[in-house]
């Protein structure tokens, strides 16, 4: 059961809560410590974050948001050691208390967000240009550097506008609460609301057109591993055999022309939605239903990997414009080319295949089709 989060000092235009320590009931003589609470929280958190960026994080470091993600994963990891510590040996035998590790937490993880999209939209966008052609080495450097001046700048809001001491709240009906400040994020609370309020509005004028299109895509989706399937078995011995079964193959399966399909914008907005959405519902609700979550908690890899496909969303749909589907972008949890291909009205794609010439194993030559 998660502890019981109140209101700080009734005040609608702050973003602050309380979050319960201690509680006694003075009439039983009941006495409750909530450390171990807050610690499973914060090993469950630690637990989710570290299987989505095993399933879903691009593990090229290239990028800003996955280095950003890893940062994300070793903080959580110190935040659940140092809860820890807190619980099992208390607040006089560690090096600090329940109420630091929360209120700091909070308010580092609360000022996170919005440099973090700045600068992970900033580079997604420079990726390309002439800033961004520099060795992998040089841009894994570049994004630990920003990455640490992110967390340092957070760090220093905490610790030097920040401040949150332990204050006890006595009841009428005899029962006595030890409570803390922590900061719930609302770039957090914007983000989401702004993502499940775009993504509703923009389903609406093609909701009935909506369930044939995710059946062409899931068309597309197994044509492609169909395809990748072959070409994985696929060694010829001529560059005219190779034509020549390409050209059979087009003759077996020609490209069927799928009807008023849609623009690529929305497109790109249901690939997107397929993945996402019931993240997207089940936070809202959640937000909805007053549950107020502090900022250590609701920053998190899934918020980070959500906002992640947003933006390699934008990006894809801009520069596939100029550059076609198969532009150079992180790898995402949302299949951008499938999406592509429905757009353009076919359930065949024309992937790269490359084959190895037996006739010229020496000089390492791939033939393209």
């Amino acid at each position: 059961m998660l502890p019981e989060l109140f209101p700080f000092l009734e005040n609608s235009q702050t973003v602050k809560m309380m979050a319960v320590l201690e509680q006694w009931n003075t009439a039983s003589g009941h006495h409750t410590n909530n450390n171990e609470k807050y610690f499973w929280i914060l090993l469950f958190k630690f637990g989710l974050d570290a299987a989505v960026f095993y399933a879903c994080c691009p593990k090229r470091f290239t990028f800003f948001l996955s280095v950003c993600s890893t940062s994300i994963v070793l903080a959580d990891f110190l935040l659940t050691v140092f809860m820890g510590i807190v619980w099992f040996l208390g607040a006089e035998g560690s090096f600090s208390s329940a109420c630091f590790l929360l209120g700091k937490a909070s308010a580092t993880y609360g000022v996170l967000p919005l440099p973090v999209m700045f600068l992970g939209f900033l580079d997604y966008c420079l990726h390309d240009t002439c800033l961004g052609n520099t060795s992998d080495l040089c841009k894994l450097l570049k994004n630990v550097i920003l990455t640490v001046l992110v967390w340092v700048a957070a760090l220093g809001y905490a610790f030097g506008v920040f401040h949150s001491e332990p204050v006890q709240l006595d009841y009428t009906t005899g029962i006595k609460v030890l409570v803390c400040k922590v900061e719930e994020s609302m770039s957090i609370t914007a983000v989401i609301l702004g993502l499940f309020s775009v993504t509703f509005v923009t389903m609406l004028p093609f909701c009935s057109r909506i369930p044939q299109w995710v059946k062409e895509a899931d068309k597309i989706y197994a044509a492609q591993e169909e395809q990748e399937k072959i070409t994985s078995d696929l060694f010829l011995s001529s560059t005219w055999t190779l034509k020549h079964e390409t050209k059979s193959e087009e003759e077996k399966h020609p490209k069927r022309s799928v009807g008023s399909p849609p623009p690529l914008w929305f497109s790109l907005m249901l690939g997107f939605l397929l993945f996402w959405m019931p993240y997207l519902v089940v936070t809202v609700s959640c937000l909805l239903c007053g549950f107020a979550v502090p900022a250590y908690i609701s920053v998190n890899l899934l918020w980070l990997e959500c906002t992640n496909s947003f933006l390699v969303g934008m990006i894809f749909w801009v520069k596939s414009k100029i550059r076609g589907p198969y532009i150079h972008l992180p790898e995402n949890v949302c299949s951008w080319q499938i999406y592509w291909h429905l757009s353009k009205g076919t359930t065949e794609l024309d992937v790269p295949i490359a084959v190895l010439n037996p006739s010229q194993t020496n000089k390492n030559a791939l033939l393209y089709v």
